[in-house]
C-alpha cells in the first residue's frame, strides 16, 4: 500500500527536521539517563519511575518513526502561478450569511493550525477552495447545515 503524500511548506519542513533532530539527540539520551537511574533503585517490578520513563521512551520512539515517515513522504509545496487556488495559497473568503471575513493559508495537514490562520487541504472548507477562481461561491456541509464563502481574495505563495 502506497503511503500518503505529506504537504509541506519549507518552513513546514525545517520544523520536522529541527523536530525529528531534538527528539534524537536530546530527549532520547535524557529518558536513558532516567530509566538508567531507576534501574540503579533497585528492583523494577514495583518501581514507578522505571515504568514511567519505559513509557516516556516508547512515546519518543513512535514520535521519531512518526516524524520520519513523514520526511520520507513530503512533497513541498511550490509556488504556484496560476489564478487557482492551490497549496501554499493566501485565500480570502467572505462568510454569505453573516458577511464576515476570513484569511487562511491552505496547507497541508500536517502543518494545518486554525488559530494561526493555516488550514489544511484536507479540511472541509479547504478542500472546498482548491482549484477556484477569486469569485467563485463555495458550498461547504457541516453538522448544522451549509456554508457559504465567497472567494474574494487570492495571494500566491
Amino acid at each position: 500500500m502506497a503511503e500518503k503524500e505529506v504537504y509541506l511548506t519549507l518552513d513546514g519542513l525545517k520544523n520536522l527536521e529541527q523536530e525529528l533532530d531534538y527528539l534524537k539527540s536530546v530527549k532520547r539520551r535524557d529518558v536513558a539517563e532516567r530509566i538508567k537511574q531507576a534501574i540503579e533503585f533497585g528492583d523494577i517490578s514495583e518501581n514507578s519511575e522505571y515504568d514511567d520513563a519505559k513509557n516516556e521512551q516508547a512515546f519518543i520512539e513512535g514520535k521519531i518513526m512518526e516524524l520520519e515517515k513523514k520526511l520520507r513522504n513530503a512533497r513541498i509545496i511550490e509556488e504556484a502561478d496560476s489564478d487557482k487556488v492551490s497549496m501554499g495559497s493566501t485565500v480570502i473568503i467572505k462568510d454569505l450569511e453573516f458577511g464576515d471575513v476570513f484569511e487562511y493559508t491552505i496547507v497541508g495537514s500536517t502543518e494545518a493550525d486554525p488559530a494561526g490562520n493555516r488550514i489544511s487541504n484536507e479540511s472541509p472548507v479547504g478542500e472546498a477552495l482548491m482549484g477556484k477562481m477569486v469569485g467563485s461561491v463555495i458550498e461547504v456541509n457541516v453538522p448544522a447545515g451549509i456554508l457559504k464563502y465567497e472567494l474574494v481574495g487570492l495571494k500566491k505563495a
